[in-house]
């Protein structure tokens, strides 16, 4: 899933190949895809980019008083095309969801890999119309979020460290790969309680959270859009590594699966050595 780092490298990309550039057409080619129908997608049709912007893991295209918002979700992308063939994509087939076409004859598609489609495009006037955007949290890139403002976050929170960083009503961004990274590189694991966080410990995983991200999106910042997420996969210490040694320490790499999704992490780094039980278990093994 793109996260907040691969969405801003996206909107970086955005602002240098879009910005000022005039729409030919948009073309919605999954039924699912298109969250909004007033105003339609012609509305966008002959208007002028006039600045991206980024909430979270939402991207959001601004045309004039229109904003064209997408959410990748777990499995899609955006592909920056040149030129495009002289037919029409036909609906319905293989991971094309919406394509959009400027007057010069370059643009971008949107795809989504696999069966589950959750990729989501909205048009709207407002972003805050969005439902997803309405509810985020602050942004961890904004100056504002400092050690006392994610403290005052996880005030009153009582729940796993790792459930917390994905909440995105509590932080915006967020997703399953980072939230290993950073715990890995706080030395925490991803089982500790939010409620029994130490000050100390408050302080250490505010500064994992900015290294990890702040790492990720210079990594990421003057790339394609194409090898945004081959960056990704290479920066990534823990995560999708299980089997692996630890970069760290050189223990291997564990994993703990649960019915849509999966951590990794280090024992030696993160747990005292521990191995984490699986799905069924909610306590370290013994």
């Amino acid at each position: 899933m793109p996260e907040l780092p691969e969405v801003e490298a996206l909107r970086v990309f955005l602002d240098d190949h879009l910005v000022g550039k005039e729409i030919d057409r948009v073309l919605p080619l999954t039924v699912s895809v298109l969250k909004t129908y007033d105003p339609p997608l012609t509305a966008l049709h002959g208007s002028t980019v006039t600045g991206i912007a980024r909430y979270g893991k939402f991207l959001d295209i601004g045309v004039g008083p229109l904003h064209l918002i997408t959410h990748l979700a777990r499995a899609g992308w955006l592909r920056w095309k040149d030129g495009f063939p002289a037919a029409p994509p036909r609906p319905g087939k293989g991971p094309l969801a919406l394509r959009t076409v400027l007057t010069g004859g370059d643009g971008f598609d949107l795809t989504e890999a696999g069966t589950t489609k959750r990729l989501s495009v909205y048009l709207v006037h407002d972003p805050a119309e969005v439902p997803g955007i309405a509810r985020l949290g602050p942004d961890p890139l904004d100056n504002s979020f400092d050690r006392d403002t994610f403290a005052a976050l996880l005030a009153g929170e009582r729940r796993r460290i790792k459930g917390a960083l994905r909440d995105q009503s509590l932080i915006a961004g967020i997703g399953n790969a980072y939230s290993d990274e950073i715990l890995h590189a706080a030395k925490m694991s991803p089982y500790l309680l939010t409620a029994n966080l130490t000050d100390d410990e408050i302080t250490r995983l505010h500064t994992a959270l900015l290294t990890t991200l702040r790492d990720a999106v210079a990594r990421s910042s003057g790339l394609a859009a194409g090898k945004l997420k081959a960056e990704k996969k290479s920066g990534m210490r823990v995560h999708g590594r299980t089997g692996e040694a630890c970069p760290v320490c050189g223990d291997t790499i564990r994993e703990v699966s649960f019915s849509d999704s999966s951590l990794q992490y280090c024992p030696t780094c993160q747990t005292g050595g521990k191995p984490l039980a699986d799905r069924r278990l909610s306590r370290l093994l013994k």
